[in-house]
């Protein structure tokens, strides 16, 4: 752990960044390409409603993701602050905590999914032509596979926290490689045709649970010398510290949720196009989506490379040095959207091709990507400030952010935007919206540095 301290104390702000940040980066983008694999060789059918079908199932997905988040980065940011504060035993408390908290919620998610799954589907999007591929993909992917994959993204947030990024980062990125391997094996050589989207969720259920197994051998072979546990005999820690991982980890899980909802009622939206234009809106807003994941899962690579390192350097009182992580990152993914956006702009169409070959589809696909890549800065900088917060401990700050841009502005949003301007109004919603919201983020969060700065100079001069 000494080692580690360094790199959150002493060493040189983009280096100690970049050594967190990289790894998750990399562990992102091949999260990324999996997805992209799955829509890949269902779109090698050319049917719109498979490709319509994994879209409205990715949805249950980021629900999942929010569940993690609930214990991981509530954990996660607490297990920093208390490193900071020297607090190792009950850091180790709250990680046991995370992981069997984060694996009670997952499975009654799963429970809920399957007594529930028609209804649920059909709210996400589907329609009478993809409800049969929907529920093919929930069934593995959610039910069968939800505790392996919630228990993966928690487990990976927790490695974190103490700055094992390279262990988490491998762990994830070789479930990516692992299910880009299993996806053609599944969807054309064992199963029959017809059954791709089948194949694809076998492939990342089983991905999943192989990403588990390393985990679980990795907190292992490390727990000599980690503050991170799961043992059951540690899983109960004091009250505050069960108060303080749901107030940064509610905020965190509602803005993941906020997204489902968001993604949900584009897609239902898009789906109110299907007498004219059948699936292929919801198809061609999930292709382009997906590849417009590109600079998000690298600016949230940044945002979770930098919260262990605000965390602690805000429990230890270096709000100097906090403050150069969040400025430090923020500027590297703004700088990297700007090169996606030209990249989308110049070449949408020739991309969005490699996910589908149908012409109708490949047309709208190409104009909703060079749409909403345009949002990606403002979202980015949203992100940052949010899970700066959340890396202080200030879950109102959090929570108030996050309900605002996807709560309060976006879905409302989708809906008038919708009835003005139609189909393409939808896809607009996102920029106009995170525009919105991103002065309001940048008073808030100046306003809470002054705050800092204020306390800060304060004990100073107790001090002197």
């Amino acid at each position: 752990m000494n080692k580690n301290r360094e790199l959150f104390e002493t060493t040189p702000v983009p280096k100690a960044l970049a050594t967190l940040a990289i790894p998750t980066i990399i562990s992102q983008l091949i999260t990324m390409i999996y997805n992209l694999a799955d829509t890949f060789f269902i779109g090698m059918a050319n049917d719109p409603s498979k490709t319509a079908a994994s879209s409205v199932s990715f949805v249950l997905i980021f629900v999942m993701s929010a569940l993690s988040n609930l214990f991981g980065v509530g954990g996660g940011s607490l297990i920093s602050r208390l490193l900071g504060e020297r607090r190792d035993g009950d850091a180790a408390r709250v990680s046991s905590f995370s992981f069997y908290g984060s694996m009670f919620v997952s499975a009654i998610y799963s429970v809920v999914v399957l007594v529930l799954m028609e209804p649920i589907l059909y709210l996400l999007g589907a329609t009478g032509t993809s409800i049969g591929y929907a529920s093919d993909y929930a069934l593995w992917v959610i039910v069968i596979g939800g505790i392996p994959c919630t228990l993966s993204m928690t487990m990976s947030h927790l490695l974190r926290s103490e700055g094992y990024a390279k262990h988490a980062s491998f762990g994830l990125g070789m479930g990516g490689v692992l299910n880009i391997i299993l996806d053609p094996l599944f969807m054309f050589v064992i199963l029959e045709p017809g059954d791709e989207v089948k194949g694809a969720a076998l492939a990342t259920m089983l991905s999943n649970v192989a990403v588990l197994i390393y985990f679980l051998i990795i907190y292992y072979v490390i727990r000599n010398r980690t503050v991170l546990s799961i043992s059951p005999k540690k899983m109960i820690p004091e009250g505050r510290y069960i108060k303080s991982v749901f107030s940064v980890g509610f905020p965190s899980a509602l803005g993941s949720f906020l997204a489902s909802l968001s993604g949900i009622v584009m897609n239902n939206l898009a789906s109110g196009y299907e007498a004219e234009l059948g699936d292929v809106p919801v198809a061609a807003i999930g292709i382009a989506k997906k590849i417009d994941m590109l600079p998000m899962n690298v600016g949230m690579g940044l945002c979770q490379g930098m919260m262990p390192l605000v965390a602690y350097n805000y429990a230890s009182g270096d709000y100097k040095r906090m403050r150069a992580f969040t400025n430090c990152a923020r500027a590297a993914g703004i700088g990297f959207a700007l090169v996606c956006i030209v990249a989308f702009e110049s070449f949408a169409t020739p991309l969005v091709s490699i996910f589908n070959g149908d012409e109708t589809t490949v047309k709208y696909s190409a104009d909703f990507l060079r749409i909403m890549c345009l949002a990606v800065p403002f979202m980015i900088t949203n992100f940052q400030m949010s899970f700066t917060f959340q890396a202080m401990g200030l879950g109102k700050q959090s929570l108030f952010l996050s309900s605002l841009r996807q709560g309060l502005v976006n879905i409302p949003l989708l809906f008038v935007m919708n009835s003005i301007f139609g189909l393409y109004g939808i896809v607009w919603t996102q920029l106009v919206s995170d525009c919105l919201t991103t002065g309001i983020s940048f008073f808030v969060y100046h306003r809470t540095y002054k705050s800092l700065e204020m306390k800060s100079n304060t004990k100073s001069e107790q001090n002197a």
